[in-house]
């Protein structure tokens, strides 16, 4: 996405210092960026990994909860701090250092232990954007996904032990406009052009075209036009991969030849050929996006509904009644071989029906939110745009409450038994962190921690493990070597493994924030021994 032009000093600035990131979410997603406050429990290497990845691209502010004091060991796993910190407020200390690396942040700290402020204040948690936790015990994790679930304040829990780490996203419902798909179909509407679109394919004639013109039209116009033939004889479009190879030797015929009778070299035929694969079919509104469109939350709007839901009622509408069924037109038109009038001639048909597309979903959006008592300025004219430059992508994911794990009846056993009994699986390094878990709540420790107690630790460990597969309905696990080697960590976090599912989870929360691109959904685990990740939904 191109830069937008400076209208300041200060914007000119800005606009160089996050150039890169301004062309991957765009000047929305990195105002979005700006305007959200992170909270992150216990700064650990982990941790301050995490946020060091908010603040370089300038995340508004945040704030970290952590009341512990900087050891040796943290001196280990974190960058950030060194031997003279030894002693010193851990929150503080990483605020500090977090804050020289970007002055476009704001970052406070709170000197209290979560559990304090969630038996104290537990509306501390309220204005978040979202919360990112590190190293957290189990019953303080429960209670907080407890707390963030019915705020619908996004969760994202982090950990990292020895060669291992796992994060584990919670959101209740999260919507995404710009998905940003590896490979997105061009939106040409070829098998029934609206009227403008079919009006300047008809004004073309290839066979009254010069040589010149001819190696200079638009694919799209050369696509149609074969198309429209193939209809005529055929009475459909091409269906399958025959047909389409069909279509491809009819459009072949159509280059002309030299005095030699050879093929001339027509770049903007072969790339017709080349998009028969992408552009050709009948044109439908994906499964996933009529999901979204016939949702409850959808159909049935009310005063609390959010913009996403308000404006994919108003697309809805828009496509019974003035869009044939059919969604926004994008309006985007796919580089091509074509002199410049041609092009650009093309393009405005493309823009222009997109843009009058647009403006019926804005005043149909306008009409709903009168209808359900919201100001008519709740959502923008610039954000209908957008959703309708998106709408054959948008996505919704609903997941599960993290709380909802530790309940042995909602977990399906089925599926963990399934997974478990693959070697190659990594649902394993889930067990035995969850059993990490239920050893640290009995045993106030980490497995290992204390090298005279690993051998009895293992005992111990593998009785977490088994008195959870147990709860589960779950066997055992086919081999004690992942319980060995977790013990053998002792708890003990490695820099290179925390900045790895640092950027990650960072990655993750700026997903969130900026609405763009799909989130993990739920689990994710990374081994750095051999360098795989898998997720799994739990």
């Amino acid at each position: 996405m191109a830069s937008p032009s400076p209208k300041s000093p200060e914007q000119s600035e800005r606009t160089r210092k996050y150039d890169r990131q301004l062309r991957l979410w765009g000047d929305h997603g990195q105002a979005a960026l700006e305007g959200a406050h992170v909270c992150l429990i216990n700064a650990t290497g982990l941790g301050t990994e995490i946020l060091k990845s908010l603040v370089l691209p300038g995340i508004g502010a945040f704030t970290i909860i952590d009341s512990k004091k900087i050891s040796d060991d943290d001196i280990g796993a974190n960058f950030f701090l060194d031997s003279e910190s030894v002693g010193k407020s851990r929150a503080e200390i990483a605020t500090q250092v977090l804050l020289e690396l970007n002055s476009d942040v704001r970052g406070d700290y709170v000197d209290e232990g979560p559990e304090q402020i969630l038996s104290n204040s537990p509306d501390f948690f309220n204005n978040f954007t979202v919360v990112i936790t590190t190293a957290l015990p189990e019953k303080s994790l429960i209670r907080l996904s407890k707390i963030l679930w019915d705020l619908d304040i996004p969760l994202i829990v982090c950990r990292s032990l020895g060669f291992i780490a796992y994060m584990r996203v919670q959101t209740r419902e999260h919507t995404v406009i710009e998905t940003h798909p590896d490979n997105e179909t061009p939106d040409l509407r070829l098998d029934n052009p609206f009227e403008t679109l079919k009006n300047h394919f008809d004004s073309i004639n290839l066979d009254e075209l010069d040589l010149k013109d001819h190696t200079h039209v638009p694919y799209v116009v050369i696509l149609y036009k074969y198309l429209e033939k193939w209809i005529s004889e055929n009475g459909d479009v091409p269906k399958n991969y025959k047909e389409k190879q069909q279509l491809r030797d009819m459009i072949r015929s159509g280059i002309r030849k030299d005095e030699h009778n050879n093929p001339i070299d027509e770049e903007n035929f072969e790339e017709a050929i080349k998009a028969v694969n992408t552009s050709v079919g009948r044109y439908e509104v994906p499964p996933s996006v009529m999901e979204v469109l016939n949702d409850d939350c959808c159909i049935n709007l009310t005063a609390k509904s959010k913009p996403f839901w308000i404006i994919a009622k108003a697309v809805k509408d828009f496509m019974e009644n003035d869009g044939s069924n059919s969604l926004p037109l994008k309006g985007a038109v796919p580089d091509m071989t074509a002199d410049t009038e041609k092009y650009i001639s093309l393009q405005q048909v493309y823009h222009k029906q997109a843009a009058a597309d647009a403006e019926a979903v804005w005043r149909r959006t306008v009409h709903l939110l009168r209808q359900i008592g919201r100001p008519s300025d709740a959502i923008t004219e610039k954000d209908v745009k957008l959703f309708c430059r998106h709408a054959s992508n948008i996505y919704i994911q609903r997941g599960s409450c993290i709380a909802d794990e530790y309940d042995p009846k909602t977990v399906d056993a089925s599926e963990m038994t399934q997974s478990l009994e693959n070697p190659e699986s990594m649902m394993v390094y889930y067990v035995v962190l969850r059993g990490i878990e239920k050893f640290q709540v009995e045993y106030n420790s980490y497995p290992g921690e204390f090298d005279d107690h690993v051998e009895p630790d293992i005992v111990k460990l593998k009785a977490c493990i088994s008195k959870l597969l147990m709860e589960w309905g779950c066997g055992p696990l086919a081999k004690d070597d992942y319980v060995h080697e977790f013990c053998r960590y002792g708890g003990s976090e490695l820099h290179s493994v925390s900045a790895f599912l640092g950027g990650l989870a960072a990655q993750e929360t700026i997903k969130f924030i900026t609405n763009q691109c799909k989130p993990i959904h739920n689990t994710f685990i990374y081994d750095a021994v051999t360098s795989n990740s898998a997720s799994f939904f739990i």
